[in-house]
Order: C-alpha cells, then sequence, then structure tokens
C-alpha cells in the first residue's frame, strides 16, 4: 500500500508492529535516514538494538546471499518484543529477493524496513511494496514539513512553544536541513531543561543555528541605529578577528537591503521582515522591523547606492586602505540615518 500526507506522518510517528514491512525511499538520504530511525524506534524501543532485535543487512551482503533476509526474519531472539530486520541502500535489483520475503512473512516474524534512494513509478522494488496489502511504501520528498510533522518534532522533544514561537519554528524549519532541525530541537530541549514555560521568539533565537552575518551584527546594528561615535571601536575588533572589507560590505549591503524590502512591503515593515529568508528571529526580528520603520524606503534606497559605490571601490585598483575606506562609508551611512 501506499502511504502520503498525514498517513505517513501518523504511521512514522506511530509504526504498526503488526505489519509486514515498510519501504522507506527518496532522493535525500538524511530525510530518508531520519524517517527509518523514526520507525525502528517506534517498533523496538531504544533498547531494541542492544537486546539484539534489530538486524541490519546491507544491500551488497543481500545480493550475495539472498537467504540472509529470510533468515533474519524468521530468526527468535534471545529477548521478548518485536523485532526487525532493515535492509539499507536496496535497488531495484533486490525487488524478487524482497519481494519473496515479503511473500514468505508470517505473524510473529521481524518486520522488513528496507530503505532506498529515489525510485520512480516503475520501480520493481517499489511495486513489491504498494502491491502488498500488509505493507507500506513511503516516499520521501524534498519539500518543507508539514505543520503535523512539526508538531510531532516538537511533542519528541518535550517541547511547548507559544504562537509566535511555532511561527519562529515553522520558519526555522524550512530553512534547515531536517537532521539540523532536529538537532535545533535537541539543544532547545536542553535549554528548557527544568523550565515548564511554554518556549518563547527568544528561545529560539538563543537556539537557532548562527547565521554567516552573525559576528557584523553589532556593526551593522550600531550603523542602522545611527551610532557613529561607537563604529571606530567595533570596527578594530573585527579587524583583529579576520573580517574582511568586502566581506562587511556584502554583510551590510545585504542588512539594508533586508531593511528596504521590509519597508516596501505593502503590509508594513513588520510583515516585509516577517518575509525575510532566511528567517529573523526574536529580538533581532524586532529590531530591524524598528530600523526599517526609522530609515523609511528614500533613505534605505541612498544607503544601497553608497554601499555599492563603496563594493566598486573595493574591488578596483585603488590604493586607499580597504578597511578605511568601509569605516568611511559606515560613518556617513550612520550620519544618513541620524537625519
Amino acid at each position: 500500500m501506499k502511504l502520503s500526507g498525514r498517513d505517513a506522518a501518523r504511521y512514522f510517528a506511530k509504526p504498526e508492529p503488526h505489519r509486514t514491512g515498510v519501504l522507506i525511499f527518496g532522493a535525500d538520504a538524511m530525510r530518508v535516514a531520519l524517517k527509518r530511525q523514526e520507525v525502528i524506534a517506534g517498533l523496538i524501543g531504544p533498547e531494541g538494538e542492544a537486546e539484539m532485535r534489530l538486524t541490519r543487512i546491507a544491500a551488497s551482503e543481500l545480493r550475495s546471499d539472498p537467504a540472509l533476509l529470510s533468515d533474519a526474519m524468521k530468526a527468535q531472539g534471545f529477548f521478548p518484543g518485536p523485532r526487525v530486520a532493515f535492509v539499507e541502500d536496496a535497488a531495484d535489483g533486490l525487488a524478487g529477493t524482497i519481494g519473496a520475503a515479503l511473500a514468505d512473512w508470517r505473524e510473529g516474524d521481524a518486520q522488513l524496513i528496507v530503505t532506498a534512494k529515489q525510485l520512480n513509478a516503475r520501480s520493481a522494488l517499489r511495486k513489491a511494496f504498494e502491491a502488498h496489502n500488509n505493507a507500506f511504501a513511503v516516499g520521501i520528498y524534498d519539500e518543507p514539513p508539514s505543520r503535523e510533522e512539526i508538531e510531532a518534532e516538537l511533542a519528541r522533544a518535550g517541547l511547548k512553544p507559544d504562537r509566535d514561537a511555532m511561527i519562529d519554528l515553522t520558519a526555522l524549519s524550512r530553512m534547515l536541513d531536517p537532521g539540523d532541525f532536529r538537532q535545533t530541537l535537541e539543544k532547545l530541549s536542553l535549554y528548557k531543561y527544568g523550565d515548564d514555560s511554554p518556549v518563547t521568539s527568544d528561545d529560539v533565537a538563543a537556539c537557532a543555528p548562527s547565521s554567516t552575518e552573525a559576528a557584523l551584527d553589532d556593526v551593522l546594528n550600531i550603523v542602522a541605529e545611527a551610532r557613529s561615535g561607537e563604529i571606530g571601536p567595533v570596527m578594530r575588533k573585527l579587524e583583529s578577528q579576520g573580517v574582511q572589507p568586502v566581506g562587511l560590505c556584502i554583510g551590510a549591503t545585504r542588512h539594508f537591503r533586508t531593511l528596504h524590502a521590509a519597508a516596501c512591503d505593502p503590509g508594513g515593515a513588520g510583515a516585509g521582515i516577517a518575509r525575510v529568508r532566511p528567517p529573523v528571529f526574536g529580538p533581532r526580528r524586532d529590531r530591524m522591523v524598528r530600523q526599517a520603520s526609522k530609515w523609511g524606503v528614500h533613505r534605505l534606497e541612498q544607503a544601497i547606492g553608497i554601499l555599492i559605490d563603496t563594493d566598486l571601490q573595493l574591488r578596483s585598483a585603488q590604493r586607499a586602505p580597504a578597511m578605511a575606506l568601509m569605516e568611511r562609508a559606515l560613518i556617513r551611512l550612520a550620519m544618513l540615518g541620524a537625519r
């Protein structure tokens, strides 16, 4: 049988031990691996592998010895409980062997879990599972997780977000790879350990992976908030950390383009910042909304013009010290913002 959408999400969250097996296939190996781990953990529990109730079979081993799968499914373990025979990286060349194992399965045998790369609709392996009345085939596609999948991940991590935090986490799930998103939730769970209050946007911001512009945030906020007197010391600090003028110019241009897009949004700066990708979280989001509202479209366009001219100068054959040139541009921007 073929599973998709909510049915697949429910099955992964609570796999049924009386099923013959499941084929999980997809182009993204990480997504497939995470779903496979979830199913196996749901069937045999956290101690299943230690209790030898999980048999792993590589596709290459099964091609060499087709009897391995049947033996693994029929074998009786020392410990009671459900058992799993897991075949990794299967392909259509094993469709006959795996199809025969599906047909020979009886109640009490180990459940068969098979993973594969992307399979088209004509795949013999996929058809073997889809045609079976007690087995499933699930395609994992490179698309954003559904709200139900996100809620299942949150429940697994023991997290209860408030409304704003849920918006942030949903945006984060679309930005990160599945494995990175799960690690972020685990980090958030540790961050909230012993704290029963709902997860807030500030909590998400504290645990979200740092963006590439994180090291530049201080100077960019100083410039956008027109605090020109503070630019010099921060620039010395950035220079000592090895930040390059061109990289700083690129970061500043991206920051002011984001503010410009927010200021131009028909729904206001807040709605514009909410549409930014990658998303902006917590206090940083509120700060950028205030900056966009204060600057306005016209001055932000002037600021972007200054940064484009500076970028051209930095990449030209001019002999002026590059960091001094960049510092002068940032001071001009701060003074423009103070008008």
